[in-house]
């Protein structure tokens, strides 16, 4: 019987790989016969993909694909944002239904090697961290003993959350909300004594979901128990897609460092004299053809969102957030792009 039902996960496996890397030989075509980027987002995380009171999408995560699509198809308002929670998503971009998956999801060995999928770049180091109550007085996550906690299943967070406790000789009861909206409201109704999620998000959920005026009333414990690697994730199979994601990330990076922004980057194609910045802006021809785009194509990535530091800054700096690890090598930070050249 085992080897019976080994062989039978063997076979599912390799459908769903086959199958989902000849789905990914057409993504690139797809893309440009629909004049669209189909990009997956989270249902509603400030600072990185939420609508605003408009309906407009905005965030970290969200701005970057608009500088994938800037980037490939000339304009950063040619892509379709598709909301998912964090059981969605993989199946998502497994099924074709999305493009790329940007949506602040963890990059890490299982992830990148059986689900079909390609990580491609991070573009923002977080970790995992608690939020309580002001009122409880507790000071560490090492006084959460016995504590109710919000959490979301299917995500490396429910993961880290047991390995945290257990490694501590601490128990705990989880109270596991799938929808987003609906595991902070338990929270802030008093139904959990913490929530457990990203640093990042613990942060943006305490600005935009406390209760009207009662953002202080809520603290994030100093821990981060874990490294949670966030980028966006492609589907393997489409070598090319997955280079335009990969380098659309490092070109802002380095956009940021050689001192390119949304403002300045037209004027610095045409009169710009350093070697560097007219090879990454196409003032001096190559780059483009390398990667199957036009030369100017980091020139629209930027001037349609800006740099990454620019993306942080109107982003994710409204939550409180310091850029950290997120800064620049060269600034006390670990972001860092490899060479356009």
């Amino acid at each position: 019987m085992t080897n019976t039902l080994s062989k039978a996960l063997v076979a599912t496996a390799f459908l769903v790989v086959t199958s989902s890397a000849a789905l990914a030989g057409a993504t690139l075509d797809a893309i440009k016969q629909r004049d669209q980027v189909i990009c997956g987002v989270n249902t509603g995380l400030g600072g990185f993909s939420i609508a605003d009171s408009t309906g407009r999408w905005v965030g970290l995560d969200v701005d970057i694909c608009r500088a994938i699509a800037a980037a490939l198809l000339g304009d950063g308002n040619k892509v379709r944002f598709v909301p998912l929670n964090a059981q969605q998503r993989f199946t998502a971009l497994q099924s074709g239904e999305v493009d790329v998956l940007s949506r602040n999801t963890t990059w890490t060995l299982t992830r990148d090697t059986q689900l079909g999928l390609n990580f491609t770049a991070v573009t923002y180091y977080d970790g995992q961290g608690f939020m309580v109550p002001k009122k409880l007085n507790v000071k560490s996550a090492k006084e959460l003993a016995g504590a109710t906690v919000c959490v979301q299943p299917g995500t490396t967070t429910e993961l880290n959350l047991a390995d945290y406790f257990r490694a501590n000789n601490m128990q705990y009861k989880p109270v596991v909300i799938e929808n987003l909206q609906e595991v902070n409201a338990a929270f802030f109704s008093g139904r959990c004594d913490t929530l457990t999620t990203d640093a990042s998000g613990l942060a943006s959920v305490r600005v935009n979901d406390a209760p009207k005026g009662k953002s202080d009333d809520y603290v994030i414990l100093p821990e981060i128990i874990s490294k949670e690697p966030l980028g966006p994730a492609v589907r393997q199979g489409d070598e090319q897609w997955f280079d335009i994601v990969k380098w659309t990330v490092f070109a802002l990076v380095e956009a940021e460092e050689l001192g390119i922004t949304q403002a300045n980057v037209e004027e610095l194609a045409k009169t710009s004299t350093n070697p560097n910045i007219k090879r990454v802006l196409g003032s001096t021809p190559g780059m483009g053809k390398a990667i199957g785009l036009p030369e100017d194509w980091v020139v629209k990535a930027v001037k349609a969102v800006g740099n990454y530091g620019e993306i942080f800054k109107r982003n994710v700096e409204p939550l409180g957030l310091p850029r950290g690890l997120n800064n620049l090598w060269n600034k006390g930070g670990i972001m860092y792009a490899p060479p356009i050249r």
